[in-house]
């Protein structure tokens, strides 16, 4: 009976020995991969972020650069509209003074 539970224990010890290192190998292999995936993730994660911090930045710059030219723009025409408005109420009074002038030479 000693030999036979002997014998039993024996090839079950070599069954589990074997099953475990195929099983570690595969185990190996997996993590192996996984680690490989989440490097390769991560890599390309960083890239991509690199790329999007890249292109917001033109983009950004872009914007800010449309729009100091949109103000430089606004503010020439106004400007040019101020000037416009003067010069037309410099003339309106200096008519309106010339007018008025000769109705006084007139009635003197």
């Amino acid at each position: 009976m000693k030999k036979l539970i002997l014998s039993s224990a024996l090839v079950l010890a070599l069954c589990f020995s074997f099953t475990s290192c195929r099983e570690k190998k595969e185990a190996d292999k997996a993590e192996d991969a996984t680690e490989a995936a989440v490097e390769e993730s991560t890599e390309e994660a960083i890239e991509v972020e690199e790329t999007v911090t890249d292109s917001t930045t033109t983009t950004i710059e872009g914007a800010i650069d449309d729009a100091t030219e949109a103000v430089e723009g606004a503010i020439d025409d106004a400007a040019e509209a101020v000037e416009e408005v003067v010069d037309d109420a410099s003339k309106k009074a200096t008519d309106e003074l010339t007018k008025a002038a000769d109705k006084l030479k007139k009635d003197n």
